[in-house]
């Protein structure tokens, strides 16, 4: 069940907030061979100088951080190609320069990831987490 934990310094309307998150799911389940119905995700808004990234020189032009929790098992190449299908969601929808967005990866055992009527397995191509 990847998290999908998006922090962005600037406030977004519920219908931007709403097409990112449609995007950021589908683009998940796109690259990484999977559904969408598991994927949670967040968006935080923060004030302009309560999030940063070091080389952004802008901050008003906003920042966003974007963490996503996953299963072990996708390769780097995987990863890289969510990592920057991410930043161009975010800068097509919400504006942020693409310099100023940063992407981080935690893995997880699957058995980490629980619903309530289960846990789910090592992440395997082509799978049905839910199944």
């Amino acid at each position: 069940m990847p998290h999908l934990q998006i922090d962005i310094n600037k406030t977004l309307s519920d219908e931007t907030k709403i097409e990112i998150v449609t995007r950021v799911k589908a683009l998940f389940a796109d690259v990484m061979e999977t559904k969408t119905d598991h994927i949670a995700t967040a968006v935080r808004e923060h004030r302009t100088h309560n999030l940063d990234i070091g080389r952004a020189e802008d901050r008003k032009h906003g920042v966003a951080h974007i963490n996503a929790d996953i299963r072990l098992g996708r390769s780097l190449e995987k990863r890289r190609t969510l990592a920057l299908g991410l930043i161009k969601v975010l800068h097509e929808l919400a504006g942020v320069p693409v310099e100023n967005l940063y992407v981080t990866f935690t893995e997880h055992k699957g058995e980490d990831f629980h619903l309530n009527e289960q846990y789910l397995r090592s992440w395997e191509a082509g799978e049905d987490p839910l199944a």
